[in-house]
């Protein structure tokens, strides 16, 4: 179900020239161009099609309106995935005569020849450019022009749209269109190279004069439209958060339904901000479960003041250890910036702790996020795994993959309509590891478990993956399968910094390992309380295998400085 927007229109008609214009031209012009592209997050060539438009407009800045309308079966979301489309698609798209994806209209003309379907205005990708210069070519009854602004502290969005008829159109009455548009969506998409985080332009939201827009009663020459709309931006449509910095407008009229004889787009300006100079910290990449020990965090940085942010001296700290990043760029009044700040090492504790702030300004309250992260599971050299397949087994593969990204271990697919549970051991080296589970069809599958041989769960879902996930663990490496665990050995103090003591492990063979399984240390026949120097450790996790007749345990510790 699509939600039904509230809007309110404001305007006034003014059938002469007695009211004059403040924006639109009076001057005979040659034609606007409204490239309307019908698209999907699943259409696999619609990013051609996008950079294709995209270069149409790059070309002509002030000729050309871009308008990405998703609609059709590609443009259904998966599981866990945004729903671009809107409540006006589909009517759009049922009158041109579409035939596949990506298509496009050039001002909803009839170019002959090049129809998806003869007599219609559909067209495909590779005939854009020359039906959009041809169209650029060719004289308007009617000039377009439109102005924007957002108040930032209520969302409201004025539009003022302007016409000027400078000769009689061919309809007595046309139709005049604002649609809402929002750029800089980060999404699926299919064939473009990104996964998640393609970057959809243009999208179309409202049409917030409705399917076909309001009527201009008048189209004679010397005939001026002037109209004003207001309309409160929600903060989300079909649940895609709605960024006001990101949003568009394009006016266009219609001779009909069809026939766009001209148009304009505009990126809207701002109205309300109350500080001159006021950086808000906008948000802090979340960061999952982790056995590495290296971290980038990314922020995103929105101007909420009235003057350029032009540079930032950005401090973060991971787990208490500060690190400072000098930016430096533009940000205009209410645009925001993505910014990767600098890879740096730290020390992985069971709980991490990222804090990002940034330097003083007119409003403090908004200039710091603190994100936590835990770390990923830590198993023996030995990893159990266990898979439930259902009936689909065909669609089921799994990969396990060290800290270089080389799949070590994978299986599937299965047969089909063979219900099975698989069995399978790994027998791991001390590393970082990833295990990754893929469903075909995007609707999970059967249970997986994996444990190490001491139970230790390292893994698990109840099959509802979707298209599927991943999941980091790291094993320690210095286990086997039939090593047993010394009871009543303990460290102290853990964390340490100087010294470590081993209580009840007399005449017992230690050793140290790094996180990554490498020797540190090695001592045999130590004392029953005996204590080991660790000054010279770094900061970090470690491990302490320890052997006696035969037996094994092994003993996790933290140095801290």
């Amino acid at each position: 179900m699509f939600k039904k927007l509230p809007f309110t229109l404001v305007f006034a008609l003014f059938a002469s020239v007695t009211y004059a214009q403040t924006i639109v031209s009076t001057s005979p012009q040659d034609q606007n161009v409204v490239l309307e592209e019908f698209t999907g997050i699943h259409c696999v060539y619609c990013p051609d099609g996008h950079a294709i438009a995209q270069a149409i407009q790059n070309a002509h800045p002030d000729r050309v309106s871009l308008i990405n309308i998703h609609v059709g079966s590609y443009a259904v979301p998966g599981n866990g995935e945004p729903d671009f489309r809107t409540p006006y698609g589909s009517a759009i798209v049922g009158q041109t005569g579409l035939t596949g994806y990506p298509a496009g209209t050039i001002n909803r003309h009839v170019f002959p020849g090049r129809e998806n379907t003869a007599g219609q205005t559909a067209m495909y990708r590779n005939y854009w450019s020359v039906s959009a210069n041809e169209t650029m070519a060719i004289g308007s009854a009617v000039n377009v022009a439109v102005e924007a602004t957002i108040d930032v502290n209520t969302s409201v969005l004025t539009v003022h749209v302007e016409g000027y008829y400078t000769s009689n159109s061919p309809q007595g009455t046309n139709m005049l269109n604002v649609a809402l548009l929002q750029n800089n969506t980060k999404g699926p998409q299919t064939g473009g190279g990104a996964g998640n985080n393609y970057n959809h332009m243009h999208r179309l939201v409202e049409m917030i004069t409705g399917q076909w827009g309001e009527v201009i009663n008048t189209t004679t020459a010397g005939t001026f439209v002037d109209r004003t709309f207001t309309y409160p931006i929600p903060l989300d449509y079909n649940d895609v958060p709605t960024e006001l910095a990101d949003m568009e407008v394009v006016a266009f009229i219609s001779n009909t339904h069809q026939e766009i004889p001209s148009g304009s787009s505009v990126l809207p300006g701002f109205t309300g901000l109350t500080n001159a100079n006021d950086a808000q910290l906008r948000s802090v990449s979340d960061f999952p479960s982790t056995c590495k020990t290296e971290l980038t965090p990314e922020i995103n940085i929105l101007n909420v003041g009235q003057n350029p942010i032009t540079a930032l001296t950005i401090d973060y700290t991971v787990n208490g250890e500060s690190h400072t990043y000098n930016w430096t760029g533009n940000i205009t009044s209410l645009r925001s910036e993505t910014v990767e700040l600098p890879t740096v090492p730290f020390v992985l504790q069971g709980n991490n702790t990222v804090v990002v702030t940034l330097p003083n300004d007119d409003d403090n309250s908004n200039n710091s996020i603190t994100k936590t992260f835990a770390q990923a599971p830590v198993g023996t050299g030995i990893v159990n795994m266990e898979l439930h397949v259902d009936n689909n087994g065909s669609q089921t593969r799994w990969y396990v993959t060290n800290s270089n990204g080389t799949v070590i271990y994978n299986g599937g697919p299965y047969p089909n309509n063979n219900p099975q549970v698989i069995n399978e051991t790994f027998n791991l080296t001390a590393d970082c590891y990833s295990f990754r589970v893929l469903d075909i069809p995007s609707n999970g599958g059967g249970e997986i478990t994996l444990t190490d041989h001491h139970g230790n769960q390292l893994y698990h879902t109840d099959g509802n993956y979707g298209n599927g996930e991943t999941s980091p663990f790291s094993s320690n490496g210095v286990l086997g399968v039939t090593q047993n665990q010394l009871d009543n050995i303990s460290l102290y103090p853990n964390p340490a910094s100087s010294t470590i003591n081993v209580k009840n492990a007399e005449n017992a063979n230690v050793q140290v390992f790094d996180i990554l399984g490498k020797l540190i240390l090695s001592q045999e026949n130590i004392a029953m309380d005996a204590q080991i120097n660790v000054s010279q450790f770094q900061a970090g996790t470690y491990f302490m295998k320890i052997s006696k007749d035969n037996l094994v345990t092994t003993k996790k510790f933290l140095i801290i400085k």
